[in-house]
This record gives C-alpha cells, structure tokens and sequence, in this order.
C-alpha cells in the first residue's frame, strides 16, 4: 500500500519507516523544502499540507508531537503538547476533508492519558474519558480529526510506554545503569507499556490490514505495575534495584509531570487490537526489554 507518514523522524516513526521498507511504499511530510522524490513539504501551523500527499496516499500515518518526556513542564510548554498535537492532526483532518481522493485510513497518534488516573479499573478501548491535563489534552487530539470521518476509517492509536532505547524510558534506564534503580513510589500503579517494535506493526496493521475505527489501545497483552517494569529493566541490565523514589520527592521535582507520566495508574488493555487478529511479537515486558538492552 502507499502510506503517508508524518512524524517520520521520532523514535516510533523511525521504525514504521524501518519495517515498512520492502513492504509498502512510504512517503514522508517534512517541514522544511522537500529534497527527495519520497517528501512532501507541509506546514501545520499554517494549516496548509499538499494535495497531492493525500491524493497519492492509501493510507495515512501521524504521529506528530511536542515530546511529553522534555521537562519541565511549564505553562508555556503545555501550551506548546496541546498546540503540536493539534495543528498537526487538524491540518491532516482538513486536508482529507477537502480531498477529492482521500486515503481510506488515517491512523493518527493518540494516547492512554486520556484516561486519567483510574486504579482499580481495566481500561477497555471504549472507556470513558479521565481527569487531568493529559485527559484534556487527548481529547481535544482526537476531535480534531473529527473533519474526516465521513471521508476516511479514523483510528485513534491511544499509545502507552513505549519501551525503547529513547523516549520516556531513557532517563530510567540511566538511572538504573548507575545502579539507581528504584521503584517509582509504592510502583503498585499499572504502567500501559508496549515494545517499539510492537508499536510500528500495530501502527502499519490498522493502518493497512484492518477495518477498526475509532479508539484502539496499542499496549501490550500483559499488565504490568511500574515496579515489574523498573525491576526488569535492572534484572536484564544485572544491576541492582533497592532504592524507592517517594511520590512527594518526584512531585517536587516534576510537578504535574509526575502525577501524569509516572504515578497514574491505567490498566488498559489491547483488547480491539487482540481481537483483529493483531499477534504481539513481543507479548511481555520482559521480551519487549531484550532488544533495548542489546541494543
């Protein structure tokens, strides 16, 4: 299939790149003079993307976005997550809208913030939404797509931690190889949590391979607290893990970061993904480290 990506450059869109080569024929938006025949030139704060992009496109890919692990974050940062994530998709959204050929998916980047803090609750892909900035933020994400639904199969990829040598696990890994490693308060909390790898497939899977719409939760099939994915880390790094960072200690060093990112709880489960015959490479945490570590 000819997939559109935007965001090709980050981490996750590295490898959609990665594993589409050879499969599909992938094109890129760039936000600079495109140099090559496989770059598009867009400009999402002017709300302008060719074309000719969607035209060319069975599919669409967008994963674009201010990264939530920079800290901190300051009003004017938050303001910058919210504004990223919405010229990006409501660009994209238009576009499709005004197509006189749109592609028949857009997969467009979401996230399980959407869902707040919930212990006790398993998250399905048609929960409800959540409290908090991040709640707010995924929301207002995925209504701005809301112009081409009636042009194209939307899908909202509400990604949790992705488990990757970048991204929000780098700064845990540091740690750890310093033999810092610690549980992130009482770790009890349920961390959503999926291997790139898994994430780049599930990605190119609604995208070209399905028939969902709406919401889908790319995590992984087993649940884990924050305390299983800290320890493993240490156990496939052979460092130790003793040390328990109190939840007042990051609240002072992260502010809201760290009520959203690390001390929500968010069971969520994969279970549309699942049951589109979706079959996870990497079904563990575990599994999922091993290539982070070798790596």
């Amino acid at each position: 299939m000819k997939i559109l990506l935007a965001g090709a450059s980050g981490l996750i869109g590295s490898e959609v790149r990665r594993q589409a080569r050879g499969e599909h024929e992938l094109r890129v938006l760039v936000r600079r003079v495109a140099r090559a025949d496989d770059e598009y030139s867009w400009d999402p704060a002017a709300r302008t993307v060719p074309a000719e992009a969607l035209q060319w496109a069975d599919a669409v890919i967008s994963l674009s976005g201010a990264s939530l692990a920079r800290l901190p974050w300051t009003r004017g940062y938050r303001e910058e997550i919210l504004r990223s994530r919405i010229d990006t998709t409501a660009t994209i959204a238009q576009g499709i809208a005004q197509s006189d050929a749109p592609p028949e998916a857009w997969v467009s980047a979401s996230a399980v913030g959407i869902y707040g803090d919930r212990p006790g609750e398993t998250l399905q892909d048609d929960s409800g939404r959540g409290r908090g900035f991040l709640a707010d933020v995924v929301a207002a994400w995925e209504q701005a797509t809301e112009p081409a639904r009636a042009r194209t199969r939307v899908v909202h990829a509400r990604t949790g931690l992705v488990l990757a040598r970048g991204g929000a696990l780098k700064p845990l890994m540091l740690a750890t190889r310093l033999g810092l490693g610690a549980s992130v308060s009482s770790g009890e909390q349920y961390w959503p949590w999926i291997g790139l790898a898994d994430e780049a497939r599930a990605l190119l899977h609604l995208a070209t391979a399905s028939a969902v719409e709406g919401p889908v939760n790319l995590v992984g099939p087993e649940p884990a607290r924050s305390k299983d994915i800290t320890t493993a880390l240490a156990r496939a790094l052979h460092r130790p893990h003793l040390l328990r960072l109190p939840r007042f200690a990051l609240k002072t060093a992260m502010g809201l970061a760290a009520d959203e990112l690390l001390l929500a709880d968010q069971r969520a489960e994969p279970r549309v993904l699942l049951d589109d015959g979706f079959t996870f490479s990497t079904p563990t945490v575990q599994e999922a480290l091993e290539p982070v570590v070798r790596g």
